[in-house]
């Protein structure tokens, strides 16, 4: 990329009805014009490599939380400390905090932004949670706010935000700290849905508790977006600052506890047997060690405590904080070797997912942190906890995963897979957006759409023959081409889509993918993709810092495939459209002619020494891309020919190519591994009746 970009004029000369010449004029609609229009101006926070400039700043976040647990009343009430740092060199009139879980209040908008028609047969219990049962009251019940000194401080909530109002504007340097009091009821999120709450076990009467978004937490403001203040609408996920947390939980005595951070009272909390299991984990790097085993856990989830113990952490440099909580927990875990510094994977789980969690968990989280480091950064915290939480959702240093076996304890590839696949992804979270903080709330492809692709990686480093659902090109083909008026760009707001999963999942990492195998080639791609997870440690990278750090890192020009792939829902379609065969004859005057052989098939009516074809490649599609092209010759052997995607620059419609060989050519096939997310195959052959191939990989990804 440039700094200074122009605006190119073409002037065509016409001739109109009268006979007179005219000129008319266009803009610049080439495919590979640069990006000047839809990229932010670099500055000095963010500069035009891509990486935090010398003016980078970001607020620091200190967080001192006191929470209880109420396992009768599932109920959690909780005081907390905030001391907010403004590093900006803004002067702050109010700070904006997060209340999440006013999405469950019973005054929440949420429901009334969606669409609802009345079917005409609904099952009974869903007909009296819509239409008949009193809504869950959820939401936060906020105490009091108050300043250091325990005085009064204003504050205005809209929705889930609130507004703390300042005496006086905050300076550039200082830090205003204040207190909140709060407490809210907890969903049943296997009845009502959520990205935290509990679940409950009629059998035994027990609850796991998997909770998350449970604390008033603040916004992030940076000069991009200043506060990112946009409202929590369920889906878009989360924009926040990194602080330092000290976390003390107050549960029922006999529970087992996990949580982000450092626990500083294990002799406190833990048995001597679980201590002495803890230390042998610690030592164990080919298996995990169960710390507390499924006959202990199910011993105790048979009874009931009434007393209560508090679980003490510190986390510093996170910016977020969960945690998970339950009688029923088994508990294992492993050591992982990152290079030298060693990290604990742990899994906790219920009875009711073993032993697909006792076989699989604690290996994926494990495997999760070796790959994503190897490809990124060094895991930098001490572990990652995998829960079963029967959902797929992610916080700092712990996650909360699906799947369970059938109630013999046998469990089919389908679930195993699906469990592997979810963990992996969720575990992976820690470096996006856990580390490399991009905006959630904005941009969801910069943390699910990378990571997505990251879990590609880790789930064959864990099986070579992992059943991949996203990522690969032929996955997104039917999305692609689907009805164009629910499909929207990659660079949309996520709340805005309709296919959400594919858009900020499945395409942006096929285009990951596609751009390491296929366009840049491996040691490029990870050589820029490591580059810029580095430069974006621990800050808030925008999605001009990854473009342009992708190609500052690799010297490749990809404004192109950006333009395309992120900003339109443009498709791939490039097929051969004709081939003219030519054999050549010396002539005396010491110069060749090429002679036309018009028989049919790709064949020659006479032997020649040299064969040449003069191949047509079109391009329905509005994508460009390189055209990978096979050629099958008559004795059997094949040979490749890639074609950059620069070959478009000139024509967006089709480009004409002589290629020329010593044998006979049977067949021409375009995208032979579709590789290209081409979403109509029928005219990647020639001849026509060689496209068997394609017949199959369209019936394939239909069903």
């Amino acid at each position: 990329m440039k700094k200074i970009g122009f605006l190119i004029l073409s002037i065509v000369f016409l001739t109109n009805s009268y006979g007179q010449i005219t000129k008319k004029g266009h803009t610049n609609e080439n495919k590979f014009k640069q990006m000047y229009d839809l990229l932010a101006t670099p500055n000095e926070q963010h500069n035009a490599s891509g990486a935090p400039g010398k003016g980078y700043t970001q607020q620091k976040v200190d967080y001192k939380i006191d929470i209880t647990l109420d396992d009768e009343k599932q109920k959690i009430s909780g005081e907390e400390t905030i001391t907010y740092h403004n590093n900006s060199a803004d002067k702050l009139e109010f700070l904006w905090v997060q209340l999440d879980q006013n999405m469950r209040a019973k005054d929440s908008k949420t429901p009334d932004i969606n669409p609802t028609k009345i079917p005409e047969k609904l099952r009974k219990d869903r007909f009296e949670k819509s239409y008949v049962q009193e809504p869950f009251d959820g939401g936060f019940n906020i105490m009091s706010v108050t300043n250091i000194d325990g005085s009064p401080l204003s504050y205005t909530i809209n929705q889930t935000m609130m507004r703390i109002n300042l005496v006086k504007p905050l300076a550039s340097g200082e830090k205003f700290k204040f207190n909140i009091k709060w407490w809210y009821n907890i969903n049943n999120h296997r009845e009502d849905g959520g990205r935290s709450g509990y679940e409950h076990f009629p059998e035994d009467g027990n609850n796991n508790y998997v909770i998350a978004q449970f604390y008033p937490r603040l916004c992030v403001y940076d000069n991009v977006e200043g506060w990112q203040n946009d409202q929590f609408w369920g889906r878009s996920e989360f924009a926040l600052e990194f602080g330092d947390f000290t976390v003390n939980i107050t549960v029922p005595e006999d529970h087992m506890l996990g949580a982000t951070g450092v626990l500083l009272n294990e002799k406190e909390v833990l048995s001597k047997t679980e201590l002495q299991r803890l230390a042998l984990a610690k030592k164990s790097f080919d298996n995990p060690v169960v710390i507390r085993t499924q006959e202990e856990a199910t011993k105790i989830e048979k009874s009931r405590a009434k007393k209560t113990k508090t679980w003490k952490f510190f986390a510093e440099n996170v910016r977020d904080y969960a945690f998970a909580t339950s009688r029923k927990f088994i508990w294992d875990g492993m050591a992982v070797d990152i290079n030298g510094k060693t990290v604990m994977a742990y899994s906790l789980y219920s009875k009711e997912a073993n032993p697909l969690y006792g076989d699989h968990s604690t290996r994926a989280v494990a495997q999760t942190l070796k790959t994503y480091s190897q490809y990124t950064f060094d895991y930098p915290y001490h572990k990652a906890i995998s829960v079963d939480g029967q959902m797929g959702m992610e916080y700092p240093q712990i996650c909360f995963n699906p799947g369970r076996p059938n109630p013999d304890g046998t469990y089919s590839d389908r679930v195993k897979y699906t469990m592997i696949k979810v963990t992996i992804h969720e575990v992976g979270h820690n470096f996006f957006p856990m580390i490399v903080n991009s905006d959630e709330r904005q941009w969801t492809w910069m943390d699910e759409g990378l990571n997505s692709y990251l879990e590609m990686l880790a789930e064959l480093a864990y099986d070579p023959n992992f059943p991949m659902s996203r990522g690969l090109p032929k996955n997104i083909v039917n999305y692609m081409s689907g009805d164009q008026s629910k499909i929207a760009p990659i660079m949309s707001k996520g709340d805005n889509v309709y296919s959400f999963g594919n858009n900020a999942y499945g395409k942006p990492a096929t285009g990951l993918w596609m751009l390491r195998e296929t366009i840049m080639g491996k040691e490029l791609f990870d050589h820029a993709f490591k580059t810029y997870a580095q430069r974006w440690m621990f800050k808030h990278p925008t999605p001009e810092d990854f473009f342009r750090t992708m190609e500052d890192a690799s010297g490749v020009d990809l404004d192109w495939f950006w333009r395309g792939w992120f900003f339109t829902t443009d498709v791939t379609d490039i097929g051969v459209k004709g081939v003219k065969k030519f054999y050549s004859s010396s002539n005396s005057d010491d110069t060749v002619s090429f002679i036309e052989d018009t028989t049919d098939g790709l064949g020659y009516a006479t032997n020649h020494s040299k064969y040449h074809y003069e191949i047509t490649y079109e391009k329905p599609g509005g994508l460009v891309m390189p055209i990978i092209v096979e050629f099958t010759y008559k004795d059997g052997t094949k040979e490749r020919k890639t074609y950059p995607a620069q070959i478009w620059r000139y024509t967006d419609d089709e480009v004409t190519k002589v290629f020329s060989s010593s044998k006979q050519i049977e067949s021409i096939v375009v995208d032979p591994d579709l590789e290209t997310a081409d979403v109509d195959t029928s005219n990647n052959s020639f001849p026509r009746e060689k496209s068997d191939k394609f017949d199959k990989f369209k019936k394939d990804i239909k069903g």
